[in-house]
């Protein structure tokens, strides 16, 4: 099988689908692997290590994408890419196909087979391939480091000659991936850390790193399919909102994270909750690019609002390339290992229920999906 990697054309993205070390490996397992020139500069993977590692340089995309049978990216392609392109190939990436329906409504016009990988199920098999919670572990440890580059405080307790300092209070919302490690790395800054999550399951590990769970209750679990949360009904929500708020007024800064996959992020944060908070306090939307928990919330900006800045940022795994690359490719590839027989051929395993759960599009023909 012949793999292609595209240069990122999105605004901002530094990363890359696929490192030389994982060019490595594919061409153990026999792909022939071909990279668009200047694909992974932007991660510091320059031209001659793809070389070294025994990819083909091409340069430009459409002759990766002519070339190839099947390509790597991170998003969903632009229609005019998409009208370039030939018929009858594979794409496999990060799609967000939910946000995207024009561009794989597309794809499947030109005959393509789309995989999705955000919709890969939450089995052991898969764990080695889970990009969503590779990079969750990235945007959680960055957005506590925008956190305390905003506040107006140290974030930890510190004696001084000038007295004590005290700790900072920081509130995670939201304890997936993302949610446990901004815990962490606020713990490790030495902040008092609360956490809270609608899913029960998720109070022994904030506890287990150190932080206090919220005791705020549902009627009913908040456990959704694949360990997920639900979606709330508006009547929850408004209660969750409430039951909130007194945590949220107290909270230095507070760091939200909470989605629910192929649908827009709950609002948990309202204008009136953060009135509430002291004027140099902070607030870090992670589900900025999916709406937001915060109502005020504008994808990629920073706002001031009556002394509390707001950050919606967008894309952060893009702003640590390397290790977010990285992390993708080994992804990428464990993924591409679903398409070679154990002699080593590939091939495309049609039953395989990792190929059915991430498959929008087989040869043109949609694949109707349950969630």
């Amino acid at each position: 099988m012949k793999v292609g990697v595209l240069r990122e054309r999105r605004e901002g993205e530094r990363r890359v689908a696929l490192t030389p070390e994982q060019v490595v490996r594919l061409k153990g397992w026999g792909f022939t692997v071909y990279v668009e020139a200047g694909a992974g500069e932007g991660a510091f993977f320059p031209d001659e290590a793809y070389r070294e590692a025994g990819a083909e340089l091409l340069p430009s995309g459409a002759a990766v994408v002519q070339a190839s049978d099947l390509i790597l990216r991170l998003h969903s392609p632009s229609g005019e890419e998409i009208r370039a392109f030939p018929s009858g190939k594979t794409l496999v990436g990060l799609l967000q196909a939910w946000r995207h329906p024009e561009a794989i409504a597309a794809l499947q016009e030109k005959g393509w087979t789309v995989f999705a990988l955000e919709r890969l199920p939450r089995i052991t098999r898969a764990q080695s391939m889970d990009v969503l919670s590779s990079m969750a572990a990235l945007a959680g440890y960055k957005a506590v480091l925008m956190a305390a580059d905003h506040f107006v405080r140290v974030f930890p307790m510190l004696t001084t000659a000038a007295g004590t300092l005290v700790p900072a209070r920081v509130l995670v919302i939201g304890a997936g991936v993302a949610g446990l490690q901004a815990i962490a790395t606020a713990r490790r800054l030495g902040a008092q850390v609360e956490g809270y999550d609608i899913r029960p399951a998720a109070k022994e590990q904030v506890e287990s790193l150190g932080a206090k769970f919220l005791p705020l209750t549902l009627d009913g679990s908040g456990e959704g399919t694949g360990g997920y949360a639900r979606e709330l009904t508006p009547e929850e929500q408004a209660r969750q909102r409430e039951a909130l708020a007194q945590y949220v007024a107290r909270a230095d800064v507070v760091i939200t994270t909470a989605a629910v996959p192929g649908r827009p992020a709950p609002k948990l944060l309202t204008a009136a909750m953060r009135k509430a908070m002291r004027p140099g306090s902070v607030i870090v939307d992670l589900a900025a690019e999916t709406g937001g928990n915060c109502e005020e919330s504008v994808p990629g900006q920073t706002q001031v609002l009556d002394g509390v800045t707001l950050l919606a940022p967008v894309n952060l795994p893009a702003t640590l390339p390397v290790h977010a690359s990285q992390m993708l490719a080994r992804n990428f590839t464990e993924f591409l290992g679903l398409f070679r027989q154990k002699e080593g051929s590939p091939a495309l395993h049609t039953r395989d229920e990792i190929l059915q759960a991430t498959c929008l599009v087989w040869q043109g023909e949609p694949i109707t999906q349950t969630a």
